[in-house]
């Protein structure tokens, strides 16, 4: 297994970026790397920051507080009386776990939420809070929120593909059609030209 993966498999994979990357893997590949500490995940506690220091065979450092503390695991409720639909948190959320569409009320798949926060902050109505989960966060979550990470990376990259073919297509046929309306306004321009030419030229001839 590559080492990258031996990393990965260790982190908690909550996505919540307090490590100063984008998600876990993201953080899995600097440490392998060397550009970054191994005690900067606050889920993970110093408990993960053992089992790193023993997978890399060095001497574990204290966790890093700074950057947050560990806790029990909590999961986001939405207020869904003052939910306006903006669909802030969804965009937010690293593993899809908030349902809904715009302006209409969302929800919190919480056997899906990691605790990871990021859905708060973007709230402009301040209707998600944070709740004890009342249970723990096993290997199991581990391994279900990081393919829900993964899936909503993967879903997001085919979006923005197919966007991006839906531009050019855009932008082509505004070429066409652009091009297509030169064209008419010339051959109008042309036809009004011959005419006033045919009426000049009828002017201008001796009358029989």
């Amino acid at each position: 297994m590559p080492l990258v993966d031996s990393i990965d498999a260790l982190l908690p994979q909550t996505q919540c970026t307090q490590c100063g990357y984008d998600g876990c893997r993201p953080y899995a590949t600097a440490i392998a790397q060397g550009e970054a500490d191994i005690n900067r995940c606050p889920p993970g506690g110093q408990e993960g920051v053992n089992q790193l220091a023993e997978l890399l065979g060095v001497a574990p450092p204290a966790l890093d507080t700074s950057r947050g503390l560990p806790g029990p695991l909590q999961v986001a409720i939405i207020d869904e009386a003052h939910c306006i639909g903006c669909t802030l948190c969804i965009q937010a959320c690293p593993v899809d776990a908030i349902v809904g569409a715009n302006q209409l009320m969302h929800t919190v798949l919480s056997d899906q939420c990691t605790g990871c926060e990021l859905c708060v902050a973007p709230c402009p109505v301040d209707c998600i809070s944070m709740v004890a989960a009342n249970r723990e966060w096993t290997p199991e979550d581990a391994r279900a929120a990081r393919r829900h990470h993964e899936q909503r990376h993967a879903r997001l990259d085919r979006q923005h593909t197919e966007e991006g073919a839906l531009a050019a297509r855009t932008l082509s046929n505004k070429a066409r059609i652009s091009e297509q309306a030169d064209t008419d306004a010339g051959s109008r321009q042309q036809v009004i030209a011959d005419a006033l030419a045919q009426a000049r030229a009828r002017r201008q001839s001796p009358t029989s």
